[in-house]
């Protein structure tokens, strides 16, 4: 695989950098191997204590009512072992974390523990509200047996130096497909970007309300936009030197297609539909195609049953380049805040081993961290994950890492910019413009993050 690294200047930034890239590399590896000490002051100046290792500690899960079940199933075995500690469980929907995290780090009422993936990292860690995990993490039963590259990737997220939270799993972009209706049509499977385009077309009977696709306009929108304006223009990095690519013009006329297909080939409620509403949406079987990730795989066999989809890579090029916007690690994160630190990492310690890592992975349908559990038997069962480590390694994949270092990140990818590509899709603002905007906002978050680590 070819990876684009830019030059710097400082050894700092290019340490984070390479640690950024590295994930791809490494997650590539273990896709492989399964398919054949800080006295911080801490949010608000509390520094929080180690405590007796016992009593209550509260979990907040950031993608709760989505995996509340087998958290809780976790949380059940945790119990049994660890009498002394109970876990209060918390479910907070993804869409809602970020804030709730915000308001909690200015306000106070941070939980012990909490679910923090790389996209959200850099902006919670640069407000000092995270413990760093380093030393713990070496001294602990997990020392050496998690995925390197999603450690990589977490400590890059949280600006390249120190962990911040414990890699749990990761996933791939995968695009759904429904067999049977496929089948039906007569239609190849949506291998390259004209076969998807094509289906999209050809599977749309709007006064029967069946639609070719289903794209994301709610909360999430940024990622699955730009996995698309990518993987068509065949551009493999996200940065040129220090400015970003995300407006060049071919991924203008990119995205330009793709949102064409909003109301023509898909649902008009897209406009304003986040993961969960777009997945119910397609598990209906009303809908031929579905841009998701690894997550969600075991819902739609839930929902469709065996046979009647197949979950394959992102689209590839006329030429046969295929290009994938990376998708973020998930972990847990211990607050600084906490009271209880010594049971909280009791918890982390347990979610993360091999058996608990195994047994949410599962449930989740994605990669691991748990280098023992990425080889149980079920990741073998699972044909998308199968065929992700395929794409990964017959050298046509290019994977452009999105800088979830970059401490304005997720503001930028959510809240600046979720708004204007709902604009786009109404067609109230053009992609070009939209786009524009994006890469300015970037470019500036880019030159503050260089001033602030030479």
């Amino acid at each position: 695989m070819n990876f684009t690294i830019r030059g710097n200047r400082n050894s700092r930034r290019n340490r984070s950098r390479r640690a950024v890239a590295a994930v791809a590399f490494t997650a590539a590896f273990a896709l492989t191997a399964t398919a054949c000490g800080d006295d911080g002051s801490g949010a608000g100046g509390d520094k929080g204590k180690e405590g007796s290792g016992k009593g209550e500690i509260t979990f907040w899960d950031n993608n709760g009512g989505v995996r509340t079940d087998v958290w809780k199933e976790i949380i059940k075995d945790f119990e049994a072992k660890n009498p002394d500690i109970h876990v209060k469980y918390v479910p907070i929907p993804a869409e809602s974390v970020q804030s709730k995290y915000d308001t909690a780090i200015q306000g106070g009422g941070l939980p012990d523990v909490g679910g923090v993936g790389a996209a959200m990292l850099a902006g919670i860690s640069a407000q000092d509200a995270l413990e760093p995990l380093d030393d713990r993490l070496s001294q602990s039963s997990l020392e050496g047996k998690l995925n390197p590259g999603m450690i990589d990737s977490v400590r890059a997220a949280g600006g390249g130096n120190r962990l911040f939270t414990v890699p749990t799993s990761a996933s791939n972009g995968v695009l759904y497909y429904r067999t049977d209706l496929f089948k039906a049509a007569g239609l190849e499977a949506p291998t390259t970007w004209g076969k998807f385009y094509a289906a999209a077309k050809k599977l749309t009977a709007k006064d029967d309300n069946k639609f070719g696709y289903t794209i994301r306009g709610g909360e999430g929108s940024i990622a699955q936009a730009l996995d698309a304006a990518y993987g068509q223009s065949g551009i493999g990095s996200f940065w040129d030197g220090d400015k970003a690519t995300v407006n060049d013009p071919k991924n203008v006329e990119a995205l330009k297609k793709y949102v064409a297909l909003y109301k023509n080939n898909t649902p008009a409620a897209d406009v304003n539909n986040d993961f969960k509403k777009m997945n119910a949406q397609w598990d209906t079987g009303q809908i031929g195609m579905l841009s998701h990730n690894l997550g969600s795989y075991t819902d739609h066999v839930k929902a469709l049953g065996e046979g009647k989809f197949r979950g394959l890579p992102n689209p590839t090029t006329d030429a046969g380049v295929r290009v994938q916007v990376s998708n973020p690690v998930d972990g847990l994160g211990l607050f600084k805040s906490s009271k209880k630190k010594a049971a909280a990492w009791k918890f982390i310690e347990f979610a993360a081993s091999h058996e608990s890592n195994s047994k949410w992975n599962k449930s989740a349908g994605a990669i691991p961290a748990n280098t023992a559990a990425s080889k149980d038997a079920w990741v073998n069962e699972a044909e998308p994950t199968k065929l992700a480590a395929a794409a990964l390694n017959d050298g046509s994949l290019k994977i452009v890492q999105l800088p979830y270092y970059l401490p304005d990140w997720n503001t930028i990818s959510k809240a600046d910019n979720e708004p204007n590509y709902q604009k786009v899709l109404l067609g109230k603002m053009s992609a070009k413009d939209f786009l524009d905007t994006l890469a300015e906002q970037l470019n500036k978050a880019q030159a503050e993050w260089n001033d602030q680590n030479k």
